[in-house]
């Protein structure tokens, strides 16, 4: 049996990945050191799987990872523990530079030692995949999309951390023929999405009443993937990619934000109709500082090389997206109530007062 070890498995996209790999029969080691959004509950569908096991281990206890490593002796890491947020990076980097840059070196030296006391086949089957972003490649203009040979140009302390996690990975890969690999994904939605994020938030808060918070006119431009086709990308990825390449995963659904959010309105009138239009509920505020105008990934290395297509479009995914929130109180009620209930992140103490308001 295939084992992987992953990183961040109690968050967003970590969770759709052990649960696909655990309904795949791979043996999975989810280490999380559960920060705020952290959470076991995402995994409840897996949590007494014979193939399944966590420990709570921070990234940057290289002697704790390393512990794990020898004692669960992966095939395969695949690391997604990071700090993700943008607006949250805006006032708190030092998480950001802590968990994503020296946390990533930190769990790339656990893992080079690991690696390097292994043979035969074990040395020659580990891979170690790095989890990244689009945005590390800053800002596009109305044309054009972003490919594996885009120049970086981080333009927030998260993409900027996550820039700089990227190069540490292919340093490793390069100097020590560390076998690595790095994908960048555009922006993921889907269930378990904690509410921090445009979508969950706006779902959450039109279901409450409250005001949908949109980021200026609402004409950025994202690039929107399913979870779970991520899921099945980074799976594909660790066990086929080439070492030392990097495969950008995008799910070709570029939307303005504006229309992300009336598209939710939309869907909530037909299924959970109020007194009036959720879209009554728009309201546009002040801009995050140094908000990208447009991200989309060109996806053609990973479907060429390794046969991955997306399954959702943006229509069927948002769909079911709605539809898991208004099923799933017991997950993301919580979380509301003791977590995060929606206020404005990212705001610097020279910007005025407004409502609140998010990107993803």
């Amino acid at each position: 049996m295939r084992k992987v070890l992953v990183t961040g498995g109690a968050g967003f996209i970590g969770s759709a990945l052990c649960r696909h790999l655990v309904g795949a029969g791979v043996d999975v080691l989810n280490v999380d050191n559960l920060t705020y959004a952290g959470n076991l509950a995402s995994l409840a569908t897996i949590g007494n799987a014979p193939n399944y096991r966590f420990a709570k281990i921070d990234i940057c206890d290289r002697a704790g990872i390393a512990e794990a490593l020898a004692g669960f002796r992966p095939d395969h890491v695949i690391h997604l523990a990071a700090e993700s947020h943008v607006d949250r990076s805006i006032t708190g980097s030092d998480a950001f530079i802590q968990t994503n840059i020296l946390g990533t070196f930190s769990l790339l030296e656990a893992a080079r030692a690991h690696w390097l006391g292994l043979s035969g086949d074990g040395r020659e089957t580990f891979r170690f995949l790095h989890v990244s972003t689009d945005e590390v490649y800053g800002s596009l203009g109305p044309d054009g999309l972003f490919v594996e040979t885009t120049p970086y140009d981080p333009s927030s302390p998260y993409s900027a951390s996550k820039a700089a996690s990227d190069h540490l990975v292919s340093a490793w890969a390069h100097t020590y023929k560390f076998p690595a690999v790095i994908s960048n994904c555009s922006n993921n939605y889907g269930p378990y999405h904690f509410p921090e994020k445009l979508i969950p938030l706006v779902i959450l808060n039109a279901m409450h009443g409250k005001p949908l918070p949109v980021y200026g006119a609402g004409t950025n431009v994202r690039d929107w993937l399913y979870v779970e086709d991520h899921a099945r990308a980074l799976d594909v990825i660790v066990s086929r990619g080439r070492i030392g390449e990097k495969y950008n995963v995008g799910g070709r659904n570029e939307r303005r934000n504006i229309d992300v959010v009336r598209t939710i309105c939309a869907i909530l009138d037909r299924l959970k109709p109020a007194v009036r239009p959720y879209a009554d509920l728009i309201t546009f505020v002040a801009d995050r500082p140094g908000h990208d105008l447009r991200y989309a990934i060109d996806a053609t290395k990973l479907e060429r090389e390794l046969g991955w297509r997306a399954q959702e479009t943006f229509d069927t995914g948002i769909e079911k997206t709605v539809r898991w929130y208004l099923d799933n109180e017991w997950w993301w009620r919580p979380l509301r109530e003791k977590v995060y209930a929606g206020e404005r992140l990212g705001v610097l103490a020279e910007d005025p007062p407004v409502a609140i308001g998010v990107d993803s």
